[in-house]
């Protein structure tokens, strides 16, 4: 199937990040997938902080209309980040965003065990909000975790997030090129889930832009 979307940039890079557990390698699969089905050449790249679960995950999805990519992203040169932890999405952009990009995120904070314990402080959401905005053309907070949850499973916020990334202006897909990758992941019970928080992604999306 031939691209239909032109990219902004060739390549078009995309940072997926988060803590692992929270399914954001998953997501950048769907994206590997759903990208490679419209023609596009797609490399994908994974590195994990100290520990899978509870660690730093972070994902590069680099994309061409016809290059053959590396799978790192250059530091500074990420045109899109999706970020599944408020904090962790502000350690990414620090590094990798720039005035050319777009960030969509979930707000909701994952406290390191050091802050539940009380030696170490995590920041407010309006110095982490403030900062995401300064390093980027612009920053969606898209509260994915809780249309999960009103979607039906908590495990489903990576897949809210998507819905929310396929409206980010200059996204390489449609929100019909991610539902249909999903429909041939997930069957039953759990394609209904997904398309649900899906759905609820993309129009939590469409009141962001708005604001």
């Amino acid at each position: 199937m031939s691209p239909v979307k032109k990219l902004r940039f060739d390549p078009l890079n995309i940072v997926v990040c988060g803590i692992g557990g929270q399914g954001n390698v998953l997501a950048a699969e769907v994206l590997g997938s759903a990208m490679t089905d419209r023609g596009y050449q797609v490399a994908v790249g994974e590195t994990y902080g100290a520990s899978q679960r509870g660690g730093s995950v972070m994902s590069h999805v680099r994309v061409s209309a016809g290059k053959s990519l590396s799978v790192l992203i250059p530091s500074g040169e990420a045109h899109m980040i999706v970020g599944f932890e408020p904090l962790e999405t502000l350690r990414i952009a620090r590094k990798y965003a720039s005035s050319r990009t777009t960030i969509v995120y979930d707000p909701r904070p994952v406290y390191p065990l050091g802050v539940l314990q009380g030696s170490l402080t995590y920041p407010s959401m309006e110095a982490i909000t403030e900062e995401l905005r300064a390093l980027s053309s612009m920053a969606w907070a898209v509260p994915a975790a809780d249309i999960a949850m009103e979607a039906g499973d908590s495990k489903a916020a990576n897949i809210a997030l998507l819905g929310a990334f396929s409206q980010l202006p200059g996204a390489p897909l449609t929100r019909e090129d991610l539902e249909r990758i999903l429909t041939q992941r997930f069957k039953g019970a759990v394609l209904e889930l997904n398309q649900r928080a899906f759905a609820m992604g993309c129009e939590a999306a469409g009141k962001e832009e708005k604001r």
